[in-house]
């Protein structure tokens, strides 16, 4: 039977990095039983036989988060042959009130003190031995970005789990609430492990109602509760947390030695004096995702991904695998399948993978550097004031790789309320699979000109911010946001292969979609597009009578809905349509309406044919449609997932559609008007458009007054 070891620390420790060291290539990523958390595991190197269980990076095992329940319950249920608790030795206080808890568990437990190397650079100085001895197991040092320690720790947890010496738990609190500790020990008699009785006991005393309901029989601790509170003046929960820190104190002033003379600010801290100042953290931001989307999109992406649509698939491909297949005899029907219909469309979706992976690049480095870990605090203070909580930004923020994901993130959101505006928002920001449509728009459009890219990144965040000050307003969504608590990591230089792999795994999984769900789609697509009735019969059709086929018929239905938009084509409203089964299948379905004809430069092909049938003000408009309108059916699934409720999913559903046809109906019309005079229905329409959006954005917020008018009428009532 395989030896497990779980992973335990406080987010932005560093346990990811950690997991990444200890197993390389060999993980398994799927969600813990029953929930939309993410859960890892992953076989040990060198040991077939040991498995690494990534637990959610969490604060404390109080049942206040979802990770928190799913790292408690898997703790207290599966038992783990080992832990393996890491600690940012940059600020042990924090980290080291999870620890304590930790230790009550009985589980064999090994304290990995990370970012070592930072430490001792600030001429500090971490007495593991001294530590560990107070906790009750061993502490080791290590830098998990480095590498350093990481061979001696696993090895070091591999022995504990295979000695299965149960911890025992050396922290003592003061002599009061030991006698009530102590007393609720002996209620639990033999119903609880004799390693876990003081973890139950502590809880019971905190009125930990999840713990309770693991008891067949819940004993009677009111008498404790009420002796503890009476004599230190406080609640229970509040009494355990202040002799936790209190004991935390004693072991950062035994074993954590400070650099003697005045404090000097870190380099981290230079940094935020400037990223996360008031004034300048915005412009900052903004100038920040400006340059990682013209790099991606404009100049480096765009040489790339240049290179992929003309000569790799434009010379290469497309005329090699038709001359191969016409030289075999196959049949016109099969080459056009293949050439046009199978390499034309899919490789209209990968020509953008460069782009893709240049923008995970990106990411992936500052996320592991820790800045983004700072724009979740900026944006908190911004999201505050339109009635979102801080904790919103950090599903958009993982949703702008994928939206599934992203959604699921939402679960780390306490308030219902919050939680439901958040999965109804988080897919406004662009995700990796809308890049491909950015940068077909703004080569065909544009020019590649970056303020496309940059300012499609900005209209989702626009969207998201008048959102939560339209629907804050509404019954359905009225009350104060949750507040928001995260811990800023250092600065850190963050190593190539963990960049590497994040940047690899996120493009790896658009390549798996568009040899699955989009090869798909193209063979249909080209089915429809290639076939149509003419004289009561079904044939194949020419490329230039596709106007007659079945794909063309469906789109007239459609595009009548989309003609205010600007773009009523049938070959649009197509594209639109098929865009949700996955957002890729957008460019994708223009690479086998576009690109039938044989022509030297298949990229080229595509952008001029499709630049002649849109204006720059319809191709913006149907760009930002894309963006803001329901995602594709696997971010969709994920939305029912965590609405669950019919009602509340078509509401997101709705929602989303209604915003992105208003706010690209609105484009188009003023885009227009703008740069060619031209008035219509069309303008008026959109002109009473923005004034009910004005409305509802200005508009007195009498719900959340009658709710602090009714919770001060309770508290002046004292109830």
């Amino acid at each position: 039977m395989a030896l497990k070891i779980a992973l335990a620390g406080n987010p932005n420790c560093g346990k990811t990095t950690l997991f990444n060291m200890l197993t390389g290539s060999n993980q398994f990523v799927g969600n813990w039983p029953g929930v939309t958390v993410e859960k890892k595991e992953g076989k040990l190197k060198g040991y077939q036989d040991v498995i690494i269980v990534d637990l959610p990076g969490i604060y404390s095992l109080s049942p206040y988060t979802m990770e928190e329940v799913v790292a408690r319950n898997y703790l207290i249920q599966e038992r783990p042959d080992v832990i393996l608790n890491i600690v940012d030795g940059t600020n042990p206080e924090r980290n080291l009130y999870l620890t304590t808890q930790l230790a009550e568990l009985g589980i064999p437990m090994l304290i990995a003190v990370n970012m070592i190397d930072v430490v001792e650079k600030a001429g500090d100085r971490i007495l593991t031995e001294q530590l560990g001895g107070m906790i009750g197991c061993e502490a080791v040092e290590i830098s998990a970005l480095k590498g350093t320690g990481i061979s001696e720790a696993a090895q070091r947890a591999v022995s504990l789990a295979r000695n299965k010496d149960r911890m025992v738990c050396m922290h003592k609190f003061s002599a009061h609430t030991e006698r009530a500790v102590q007393e609720i020990v002996h209620l639990l008699g033999n119903e609880v492990r004799e390693e876990q009785k003081r973890f139950f006991a502590l809880k019971l005393l905190e009125q930990d109602g999840e713990i309770s309901t693991r008891l067949t029989k819940v004993p009677d601790v009111s008498a404790q509760i009420k002796l503890l509170e009476d004599t230190f003046d406080d609640d229970a929960e509040s009494i355990i947390i202040n002799e936790r820190y209190t004991f935390i104190s004693s072991i950062v002033n035994e074993c954590c030695i400070k650099k003697e003379g005045k404090q000097k600010l870190t380099v981290s801290d230079k940094i935020d004096r400037v990223v996360t100042n008031r004034w300048l953290a915005l412009p900052v931001f903004a100038a920040v995702m400006f340059l990682v989307y013209y790099v991606s999109v404009s100049t480096i992406g765009d040489m790339l991904t240049g290179w992929t649509n003309d000569t790799l698939f434009g010379e290469w491909l497309i005329p090699g695998v038709t001359g191969a297949l016409e030289a075999i005899g196959c049949a016109g029907w099969l080459t056009s399948l293949i050439a046009d219909g199978i390499v034309g469309g899919v490789g209209a979706v990968l020509g953008f993978v460069p782009q893709m992976l240049v923008l995970f690049l990106f990411l992936a480095f500052l996320e592991a550097c820790g800045y983004m870990a700072r724009v979740a605090f900026i944006m908190d203070r911004i999201f505050r004031r339109f009635g979102l909580s801080g904790k919103s930004f950090i599903p958009m923020l993982i949703g702008s790789g994928c939206g599934v994901p992203g959604i699921m993130a939402s679960r780390t959101i306490e308030n219902e309320r919050d939680r439901r505006m958040t999965v109804m928002t988080t897919t406004f920001i662009p995700c990796g699979a809308k890049l491909p449509i950015i940068g077909l728009i703004a080569g065909a459009f544009f020019q590649n000109a970056g303020w496309v890219s940059w300012s499609a990144y900005f209209v989702g965040i626009t969207a998201v911010i008048c959102s939560g000050l339209i629907l804050k307003k509404t019954g359905m969504f009225a009350g104060e946001p949750a507040p928001f608590v995260m811990e800023l990591p250092a600065y850190h230089m963050p190593t190539a292969g963990n960049v590497l792999r994040s940047m690899w795994e996120r493009g790896w999984s658009f390549v798996k979609k568009a040899g699955t769900i989009i090869l798909l789609s193209t063979i249909v697509l080209w089915f429809l597009q290639g076939f149509g009735w003419v004289n009561g019969r079904m044939i194949m059709l020419e490329p230039q009578h596709t106007e007659h086929s079945v794909l063309a018929a469906v789109g007239r239905v459609a595009a009548p809905i989309f003609a205010p938009l600007g773009w009523g084509d049938w070959q649009m409203a197509v594209a639109a349509v098929t865009g949700l089964i996955a957002k890729e299948n957008v460019v994708a379905t223009f690479g086998v309406l576009f690109g039938f004809a044989e022509v030297a430069d298949y990229g080229e092909e595509i952008w001029s044919a499709l630049a002649a049938s849109m204006t720059g003000a319809a191709a913006y408009s149907f760009l930002v449609f894309n963006l803001l309108c329901a995602p594709c059916f696997a971010a969709m699934g994920a939305i029912k997932r965590e609405m669950n409720s019919r009602k509340w999913f078509w509401t997101a559903i709705g929602y989303q559609c209604g915003v992105a046809y208003a706010v690209s109906l609105c484009i188009y019309q003023f885009g227009t008007f703008f740069t060619t005079g031209r008035f219509g229905i069309g303008t008026i329409v959109s002109v009473i458009v923005v004034a009910a959006f004005l409305y509802l954005l200005l508009r007195p917020d009498t719900q959340n007054r009658l709710r602090s008018a009714e919770r001060n009428k309770m508290a002046g009532a004292g109830l």
